[in-house]
């Protein structure tokens, strides 16, 4: 079942005992649409034919699964955009979709702990991990968000990502969790509609219209 925007009741999560959470987006703060002005204000072809929230091209599968190095990766991008950018420009640019998390976010998930088991399901890579793991240190203490969840799992780590429902199958059979007692909270749509063919309850965050904090809160209560 998949839930959008709307206020989970006690019925909703009734058996539930294990929340799976997005990353970036849900926890972390970030703008999808800043790597696409930053690497247009470079020059080149646009970035956006490449990249975007609701899809991407086989570059960022591979990133996002480890599959590639980080020279290799800014090599294509110079390839496919036509610029000739130094990686220290190139990464400059793809760390501006990375915003902050704010500390009471994660204040909220250790009341949460109190009544289920808590993970996180992130689609991303090195490059990014290197940087929010650092911004995240600065604003809470890395140890601290981390302490939050039993197990804080990267694509790039896992070798398989969202949306598929395979990968889903796969992160339940690793933490040893019944799909159907957990629930996965994501930003993206088409994750979240993995995640449901996968057999666990869904629910889909717009944070356009949702405060994040909303959620938790109906969570805790």
């Amino acid at each position: 079942m998949i839930f959008k925007s709307v206020p989970l009741t006690k019925e909703d999560l009734s058996g539930i005992d294990t929340i799976i959470f997005d990353f970036g987006g849900v926890l972390f703060d970030i703008d999808y649409d800043a790597p696409v002005r930053a690497f247009s204000a470079l020059g080149g072809k646009g970035f956006d034919a490449i990249y975007a929230q609701s899809g991407q091209t086989k570059l960022f599968d591979k990133l996002e699964t480890g599959n590639i190095s980080r020279e290799a990766f800014y090599d294509e991008v110079r390839a496919a955009l036509e610029v000739n950018h130094s990686n220290e420009v190139l990464e400059e640019a793809w760390h501006t979709i990375l915003l902050d998390m704010p500390k009471e976010r994660i204040d909220m998930i250790y009341q949460l702990k109190n009544k289920f088991r808590t993970f996180i399901f992130s689609n991303t890579n090195a490059i990014h991990v290197a940087e929010f793991e650092k911004i995240v240190d600065r604003s809470m203490g890395l140890d601290y968000f981390k302490a939050a969840f039993e197990k804080v799992h990267y694509s790039n780590v896992l070798g398989f990502k969202k949306p598929y429902p395979e990968s889903f199958t796969k992160y339940c059979k690793l933490e040893g969790l019944e799909p159907a007692k957990t629930l996965f909270i994501d930003d993206s749509l088409q994750h979240v509609e993995g995640a449901e063919k996968a057999g666990l309850l869904a629910y889909h965050i717009d944070v356009t219209k949702m405060d994040v904090r909303d959620v938790f809160k109906a969570l805790i209560d």
